[in-house]
C-alpha cells in the first residue's frame, strides 16, 4: 500500500495537538487504500505540548514524535522534519489548525491525476485584514521581483510526491525558504484553493522577527534586484549631487556677495546619504549573511528524543 507521510512543526500548541491529531485520524480512515504516518516534529516547546504528544504517541503508532534539543527556528525544524519522512508523498501542514487537514483527500486527488505538486492556495483568510493586506503585497513585490514565479499566498501547506523530495534531500541547502524552493524545481503542479480559518486557540508564534527573517529569506534567495537598485542608486545619487554642486558654484560665482549657502542643505545632504548608504549595506549583509549560514554547514536541528519510529 501507497503510504503518505503527514508532517506538522509544532512549538507551543499544546492546545490544538489533540484536535489536529484527531482530525488528520478521522480523514485518513476515510482513505482505505493509503497507509499513512504522521510525524510532528517539537521544536522544544515550553508548554506541555510534549506531554500531549507521548500521550497521543502511546495510544496511536501512527503518531511519530521529534523532540529537539533546542529551538532551531521556524525554518530549520520544519525542513528537517520532511526530509525524515519515508512516505511516497508527504503532505506539510501546520500545527495550528488554520491549514485544514480535511483539504488532504483533495490532495491526493490530484496526486493520483499526476501532478508531483499539488498546493494549497488562500483565496480568502480570516484572520485580521492589515496583516493579510501586508502578507499579499509582500507576496506580489517578491514575485515581481524574483527570478522565478513565486507563487502567491502559498505558506508551504501542500502534498509533495517523494520525487520532489528526492530532489530537495541532493539541494541539501540548510536555511531554505521552502515555498520558494518548490517554485524554482519547476515540477508539474495543481492548486487547491482554500479560506484560512481563524486561530481558535493560543497565539500566532510569529513575530516581527520572524516574518522579516521569513521575507528577507525570500529576497535573498530569489533576486539580485537589490543589490543592483544598490548600484543604480549610488551611481544615480552621484550625477544629482554632482550636478547640485556644480550649479551652487555657478550661483555662487555670479551672485558671490547676495548668495549665503547655508548649513542646512549640508546637513540633511549628510543625513541623507548616511541614511541610504546604511541601508544598502544592510541589504548586501543579508546577502552576504545568506552565504555565510549556506557554508557553515551546521545540521538542521539535534534531536533529544524520537517516539514510534
Amino acid at each position: 500500500m501507497t503510504l503518505i507521510s503527514i508532517v506538522t512543526p509544532c512549538f507551543n500548541e499544546q492546545d490544538n495537538l489533540e484536535e489536529l491529531h484527531e482530525r488528520i485520524r478521522l480523514v485518513m480512515s476515510g482513505l482505505k487504500k493509503y497507509k499513512y504516518e504522521h510525524i510532528v516534529i517539537d521544536n522544544a516547546s515550553t508548554d506541555r505540548s510534549p506531554d500531549v504528544l507521548r500521550g497521543l504517541a502511546k495510544k496511536d503508532k501512527h503518531l511519530r514524535v521529534i523532540i529537539n534539543t533546542r529551538n532551531f527556528g521556524h525554518i530549520r525544524s520544519p525542513y528537517h522534519a520532511i526530509l525524515q519522512a519515508k512516505g511516497d508523498v508527504v503532505i506539510a501542514l501546520a500545527s495550528d489548525l488554520q491549514d485544514p487537514p480535511e483539504r488532504i483527500p483533495e490532495f491526493v486527488a490530484k496526486w493520483e491525476e499526476g501532478h508531483k505538486v499539488v498546493i494549497g492556495v488562500k483565496n480568502r483568510s480570516e484572520e485580521p485584514g492589515l496583516f493579510y493586506f501586508l502578507r499579499t503585497v509582500y507576496y506580489r513585490g517578491l514575485r515581481a521581483l524574483s527570478d522565478v514565479p513565486l507563487i502567491e499566498n502559498f505558506t508551504g501547506f501542500g502534498l509533495y510526491d517523494r520525487a520532489v523530495l528526492d530532489v530537495i534531500r541532493g539541494i541539501n541547502d540548510p536555511y531554505p525558504y521552502f515555498r520558494g524552493l518548490i517554485a524554482d524545481l519547476g515540477f508539474d503542479r495543481a492548486e487547491v484553493v482554500f479560506t484560512q480559518p481563524r486561530r481558535k486557540r493560543g497565539i500566532s508564534k510569529n513575530n516581527f522577527y520572524t516574518l522579516y527573517d521569513l521575507a528577507m529569506l525570500g529576497i535573498t534567495n530569489h533576486t539580485k534586484i537589490p543589490l543592483r537598485l544598490a548600484a543604480m542608486f549610488g551611481f544615480f545619487s552621484a550625477v544629482v549631487s554632482f550636478l547640485i554642486g556644480f550649479a551652487y558654484l555657478i550661483y555662487k560665482l555670479i551672485f558671490w556677495f547676495e548668495f549665503s549657502l547655508g548649513s542646512a542643505p549640508l546637513v540633511i545632504g549628510l543625513f541623507f546619504l548616511g541614511s541610504v548608504q546604511l541601508m544598502f549595506l544592510g541589504i548586501v549583509g543579508e546577502y552576504i549573511g545568506a552565504i555565510y549560514t549556506q557554508v557553515m554547514h551546521r545540521p538542521l536541528v539535534i534531536e533529544k528524543e524520537r517516539i514510534n519510529f
